[in-house]
C-alpha cells in the first residue's frame, strides 16, 4: 500500500506546485488590486481624463497591456480596476 502512494507522489507535488502558482496569480492580478482604495482608482481616472481626454480609457488598456507583457499581475489588475472605472463612467 504505500508504494501505490509513493508511485503518486511525484504527481501529487507537481499538482500542489501548480495550484501554488494559481493561488498565487489570483491574489496578485484579482484579490490584491481589490485592495487599493477606490478613491486612489478615482484619482488614476481623472488624472487619466484630465490628460487625455477621450481616449483615456484606451490609454489605460495601454497600461495594462503593458503590465501584462511584463507579467506585473498587481499592475494590471490596478490598471484594469482603472479602465473599468472609465467604463463605468462612460456609460452613464
Amino acid at each position: 500500500m504505500t508504494s501505490i502512494h509513493s508511485d503518486y507522489f511525484p504527481f501529487l507535488v507537481f499538482g500542489a506546485f501548480v495550484l501554488a502558482i494559481f493561488l498565487w496569480m489570483e491574489w496578485q492580478g484579482r484579490i490584491r488590486p481589490m485592495f487599493i482604495p477606490r478613491a486612489e482608482i478615482k484619482r488614476m481616472a481623472d488624472e487619466l481624463l484630465e490628460k487625455h481626454g477621450e481616449r483615456a480609457e484606451e490609454m489605460a488598456f495601454i497600461e495594462e497591456d503593458r503590465a501584462w507583457r511584463y507579467s506585473q499581475t498587481f499592475e494590471q489588475g490596478k490598471w484594469r480596476r482603472v479602465r473599468k472605472e472609465l467604463e463605468r463612467r462612460s456609460g452613464l
